[in-house]
């Protein structure tokens, strides 16, 4: 093993708010369906996410948690933060990451129209009565097409703004370093911001500041739950889980829309797209280096930068100040010893999460692959 000292950049510490990482590196939300069936993370949950500590990680951002016992919930054996025994149950696996060194911030998600497991309530809601796109996703238990959702009222927004609340506070009484509330991917509040989607007439419809009014409240209630010295940041992204062309206007409707959310009182940006270093639209800059530019906060970002090479040009250009992985976590929770080291990086193996992409299969890949690694 040698010392990789090009590579230097991606372990030098920065702050995102008032939270200090040891390095640039960290672990994107990946939902692995894995706790009870009561939304309680479980032991091998623990083990799961101490393993991207030990690994070199600098900082761990967890799967999608539901926020309310109502319609956030979007996958069966999902992890929640909406009630006090699931809150209680992160706080060792929270230790157990702070403890090798690494920071974790939980991710707080309301999947509204494109929830396909919820045993708290029957059918789906969204901005309006517009059935998405796609189909459900298989490795999530999913089958057919989604449902054609109820259009939200006030009472049903009220109760989402607070569930986003409540859950923050409980990530705090849990020991979080931060929160990352979930604007991206075609949950709730991307739905809110698309046109297409969103098709009310009401103050959270028409332009961008109706269409961003209910991140906006959403902030400024999970603000005021933790306190002003916490670490809230937002992840948006322009494609869905159930759309992966949806783009948006152009890069003007970017540098607006990242103006608007950068204003609000967070502490970074975290954006995705399927190549993160690729323009954002057909030619021009990176949907990353428009949420630098634009955003005025720090910026994490996340799409295939597995490859070293990539993740470094992404922060040596200025474009971000983190990245965060999904499959090359996946594919070696050591990833960040393994490039300080020089030493070989594996490709990932969809068959990780499939038939699903849950833990347990996981560990059934992991026996295999050792099985028939040679000698």
């Amino acid at each position: 093993m040698r010392d990789n000292g090009h590579v230097a950049i991606l372990f030098e510490p920065l702050a995102l708010g008032s939270l200090a990482l040891p390095n640039r590196l960290a672990v994107a939300p990946m939902t692995r369906v894995s706790a009870g069936v009561d939304g309680v993370p479980t032991t091998c949950m623990a083990g799961y996410y101490a393993q991207f500590a030990d690994g070199g990680f600098g900082l761990v951002i967890t799967e999608g948690l539901y926020t309310d016992k109502a319609y956030s919930q979007g996958y069966l054996y999902q992890p929640g933060l909406a009630n006090a025994a699931q809150r209680d149950a992160w706080r060792p696996i929270v230790a157990g990451v702070q403890s090798r060194g690494g920071r974790v911030i939980a991710q707080l998600m309301h999947a509204s129209a494109l929830s396909q497991g919820n045993p708290y309530r029957t059918g789906t809601i969204g901005p309006s009565a517009v059935q998405p796109n796609g189909k459900q996703m298989t490795f999530y238990r999913g089958t057919g097409e989604y449902a054609v959702p109820a259009a939200m009222t006030q009472q049903d927004i009220d109760m989402a703004v607070a569930g986003f609340a409540h859950a923050a506070l409980r990530a705090r009484e849990a020991g979080f370093d931060g929160v990352e509330i979930h604007g991206a991917n075609g949950y709730l509040l991307d739905q809110f911001l698309s046109e297409g989607i969103n098709l009310r007439d009401d103050r959270y419809a028409g332009g961008l500041d109706g269409r961003l009014r209910l991140l906006a409240e959403v902030v400024d209630a999970v603000r005021a739950a933790v306190g002003a010295d916490y670490v809230v940041g937002v992840r948006l992204s322009q494609a869905k889980v159930n759309d992966f062309t949806h783009r948006w206007s152009g890069e003007e409707e970017a540098a607006a829309i990242f103006r608007t959310v950068g204003g609000l009182d967070v502490d970074y940006l975290h954006v995705t797209e399927y190549e993160a270093w690729r323009p954002a639209f057909e030619t021009g800059p990176s949907l990353a280096a428009l949420a630098k530019r634009h955003g005025g906060k720090p910026v994490i970002a996340n799409g295939s930068l597995h490859d070293p090479a990539q993740a470094m040009g992404m922060v040596e250009r200025g474009e971000a100040d983190v990245v965060s992985l999904g499959r090359g976590a996946l594919a070696q929770a050591d990833w960040p010893r393994r490039v300080r080291d020089g030493a070989t990086l594996a490709s990932f193996d969809p068959a990780i999460l499939s038939p699903l992409a849950d833990l347990a299969n996981a560990v059934r890949w992991r026996t295999q692959a050792e099985y028939l690694r040679p000698g």
